[in-house]
């Protein structure tokens, strides 16, 4: 419970992430979770003493089955912008992905059965959380591997979905060891 009061204290201090946590509740797509690199890269700023920036985006994962098409992601993205423009979207239907993951990544993948099911294949660890606002304020938490990575500044491969090479590149490409020189890597 420490490590989630932890997390709710760096998530308030935070006044983008804050933001978008209201918008996902004003919207309320179903099982929604606001998760990934924007929590990650707030929460390792704050490690690093650095102050809130505006997230490069916002990831906003939820579930629905009753529509798996494209346009589904579209309406609920437009809400949100048309909620919180500052921020950049990305909503994503959870329900959905197995549809469209092949053609994208040539792997074939099972159907999740929720959002938590599919937040615990991210290819990190440290990305595999995803925060919910509900209606007193208080904050859900889901981290299928706990949060020591996360508030550990331990970057380290999820296997769950993504290969090895996958996970290096992501952290080449986006620059990982160059912003936040005191990350751990596993």
């Amino acid at each position: 419970m420490q490590q989630e009061a932890r997390l709710g204290e760096i998530v308030r201090a935070h006044p983008h992430l804050t933001a978008a946590l209201h918008a996902a509740r004003d919207i309320a797509a179903p099982d929604w979770l606001v998760s990934a690199g924007a929590i990650r890269d707030a929460v390792w700023d704050a490690l690093h003493g650095r102050p809130p920036v505006p997230p490069r985006d916002v990831d906003l994962s939820f579930f629905d089955p009753s529509d798996l098409t494209p346009a589904r992601d579209e309406a609920v993205t437009a809400a949100l912008r048309a909620r919180e423009p500052a921020l950049r979207w990305d909503a994503a239907n959870q329900a959905a992905v197995h549809l469209w993951y092949p053609e994208r990544f040539g792997v074939e993948v099972e159907a999740f059965g929720s959002t938590a099911d599919a937040i615990e294949t991210f290819p990190e660890t440290a990305s595999c959380v995803g925060l919910r606002l509900l209606a007193n304020d208080e904050l859900l938490v889901v981290a299928p591997y706990g949060l020591g990575d996360l508030l550990g500044a331990i970057c380290r491969h999820n296997p769950a979905r993504a290969p090895e090479e996958v996970y290096r590149r992501r952290v080449q490409e986006k620059g990982w060891r160059e912003r936040w020189p005191r990350l751990r890597f596993s």
